[in-house]
């Protein structure tokens, strides 16, 4: 993997052939969920460009990438090569000549609308604008942009080099184009689009969050402990994981985050976080990223 920083918008403004046909992609966003995607596109051998507006966190992505690339191709699920270009810049001035760029955020509407609202202003007209969001509605983000035809819901799996689906929700004012440019993009990282309509949490969190919400406040009640609440998904219901090991893969804080998302859209009181949720995010216990969730990854199970 190369890669290269810039801060300024490239002189020529032209796309580059990165083997998909319709010039380099970008990410936007250096968090946990945007290294992986940069980590994906630069597996498959595309050059991606990787927008933060901290230089820090920047860095940081720069030697995760290298790190998950290694894991992937350990476990067989990415090509031994050769990499794309890995570019990183903290200008949004840059997404003037990406063909395509992934917005991936944290997931709460004030970051994602002030995203949006760089992107859209910097790429040009019909360019894809695929928000990965996990739970706010497609539309409703689209609202933000200048184009909503060209801008459609991507919601990858963590990590997404590693898990090939994609559900991907197509919002009411998403044009065919977009949809044709993101089928496109999808095939040259080998993913698999599963589309769905528009709506809070759509159809993978709508169900998902309550079930890591009740989980988690089966595990406070005393009901039983994290290890046996997920076995009882994993022993008798045949799932690879159970919803309290999948909340600390995702992120303890971003699952609180999605509950509120979910509770102020629908009403429903069944996504209001529970007190053994915030109570972890508060202690700053987010599960594999910071060592401790609801298990930890030291060995030792919480």
């Amino acid at each position: 993997m190369s890669t290269h920083r810039t801060t300024d918008k490239t002189a020529d403004g032209a796309a580059t052939d990165d083997g998909w046909g319709d010039g380099r992609p970008a990410v936007v966003g250096a968090g946990v969920m945007g290294t992986a995607l940069a980590t994906l596109a630069v597996g498959r051998g595309l050059p991606v460009l990787l927008i933060d507006v901290s230089e820090a966190q920047l860095e940081r992505a720069r030697d995760n990438v290298r790190q998950q690339l290694r894991h992937a191709r350990l476990l067989g699920k990415l090509p031994k090569g050769p990499d794309g270009e890995l570019t990183l810049s903290t200008s949004y001035e840059q997404l003037g000549t990406a063909a395509a760029v992934i917005e991936a955020v944290t997931e709460t509407t004030e970051a994602k609308v002030e995203a949006l609202g760089a992107i859209s202003a910097a790429v040009r007209p019909g360019t894809l604008i695929a928000s990965n969001t996990s739970a706010v509605p497609v539309d409703e983000l689209a609202g933000y942009t200048q184009r909503p035809e060209d801008v459609v819901g991507t919601h990858f799996m963590n990590p997404p080099y590693l898990i090939r689906a994609v559900e991907v929700i197509r919002g009411p004012r998403t044009g065919d184009a977009a949809m044709a440019a993101l089928d496109r993009l999808l095939t040259a990282l080998d993913r698999e689009a599963i589309v769905v309509g528009d709506g809070p949490g759509f159809v993978s969190n709508r169900i998902l969050m309550r079930v890591i919400n009740d989980a988690a406040r089966l595990v406070a009640e005393g009901r039983a402990a994290a290890e046996n609440v997920d076995r009882v998904f994993t022993g008798c219901f045949g799932h690879r994981t159970g919803p309290l090991a999948t909340a600390d893969l995702i992120g303890l804080d971003n699952i609180v985050d999605t509950l509120k998302v979910l509770h102020d859209r629908t009403g429903d009181d069944g996504y209001l976080a529970c007190d053994l949720l915030l109570d972890k995010v508060r202690a700053g216990d987010f599960g594999h990223k910071t060592g401790n969730g609801f298990y930890s990854y030291g060995g030792t199970r919480a």
